[in-house]
């Protein structure tokens, strides 16, 4: 028998898919499923009466991870990290929503769940190595863009360290989405035409400020155009609303073609702009803290994402002694304190941080947080 593995079955046809490569490959590959959310003890469902007794999403996923693995005949474990997942990854979310900032909890959810806990647990089983249906690749110790451009999934493991992706495999990462899809048609698996999960990390697609009011308390306050400072309409709460966001405002009044373009915490006031190319949305340079680098690589010119699946921008890196940076660029829109920014040299991730600061001629953006 070959070198163990121990891979994350998320009940998705990637890490379905990359079960079978790893067993193609004459690997001894053992599954783990995570069950990081308690929809029962969270109170999801409350105030719904036509959800009193769903079955909880991941149960499903759960059980599809079952018949996969039981189709494979690979053992399946299951491990409970409902209060990690609440400490380290949900709490940091919510915080980060009560500061007006718009958290990616997917990023912190791989950091601290997925590449730590996880490898734990992996190991406690034996494992050589780990594996996961991430597209992204491992060469030479550098961490690498998938083949797929379009599923690549770099963005998401930015703030790993090189411990965390020393003994990491990941299968599905020199493969194309439509081939994951044909494999697991050839072998018959339930898992094969089920849709990619979507939303929040573990918790799945909800109706977000439904969710939400079950932990923070719902602050509405004006809507003001940044141009006429006029009051255009009413918000929510600004945890809601992100830079750069058309869809789904819901604010009154007919605002065609309106977007937001800043909040004010200390005044409760969401700001927004009219036409994409308002000057409002574009800015040329970002603070980006708690940066983390995965390569040795230290240029002065990259590309950069500050949003996933956005086109890679052209970046010059300023290095601060404290350890964060100042990443410049030309015009850039939506640039959002809270998510991340993340640096490639070509396809080598060189890893990635939290945007602090946006900034425009070297002065911080008065009406972004």
């Amino acid at each position: 028998m070959g070198k163990k593995v121990v891979i994350g079955m998320s009940g998705g046809v990637d890490s379905s898919v990359a079960a079978i490569l790893l067993k193609q490959q004459g690997y001894e590959v053992i599954g783990l499923f995570m069950r990081n959310w308690d929809s029962s003890i969270n109170n999801d469902y409350l105030g719904n009466p036509n959800l009193d007794k769903p079955i909880c999403p991941q149960e499903s996923d759960y059980n599809d991870a079952k018949m996969v693995c039981d189709k494979l005949n690979i053992p399946l474990h299951r491990v409970d990290f409902v209060k990690e997942y609440w400490d380290f990854v949900f709490t940091y979310f919510l915080d980060e929503l009560k500061k007006g900032r718009t958290p990616n909890p997917d990023i912190m959810c791989n950091k601290y769940i997925k590449f730590d806990f996880f490898i734990k647990e992996a190991k406690k089983l034996g494992a050589d190595y780990i594996a996961t249906g991430h597209y992204a690749r491992i060469k030479d110790r550098e961490l690498l863009r998938g083949v797929d451009d379009n599923k690549d999934q770099t963005y998401f493991l930015s703030q790993l360290s090189k411990d965390q992706l020393e003994n990491v495999l990941f299968p599905v990462g020199d493969i194309k989405k439509d081939e994951v899809r044909k494999i697991a048609l050839e072998y018959d698996l339930i898992t094969a035409k089920k849709k990619d999960s979507t939303g929040i990390c573990f918790i799945g697609e909800r109706n977000f400020k439904e969710f939400l009011t079950n932990y923070l308390p719902n602050k509405p306050g004006d809507v003001v155009d940044i141009d006429t400072k006029e009051i255009v309409g009413r918000h929510q709460g600004l945890m809601y609303y992100t830079i750069g966001q058309r869809k789904g405002l819901n604010i009154g009044g007919n605002l065609d073609k309106m977007f937001v373009v800043g909040k004010n915490l200390e005044k409760n006031v969401l700001y927004i702009a009219f036409g994409e190319d308002n000057e409002y949305l574009k800015s040329d340079s970002c603070l980006v803290e708690d940066m983390n680098f995965i390569s040795d690589l230290r240029p002065n010119e990259a590309t950069a994402k500050f949003r996933y699946r956005q086109k890679d921008i052209n970046v010059k890196i300023e290095y601060l002694d404290n350890g964060e940076i100042i990443v410049h660029y030309k015009d850039v829109k939506a640039v959002t304190p809270g998510q991340a920014c993340v640096l490639y040299l070509g396809d080598i991730c060189l890893g990635g941080g939290i945007i602090k600061e946006v900034r425009k001629d070297n002065q911080k953006l008065w009406y972004i947080l």
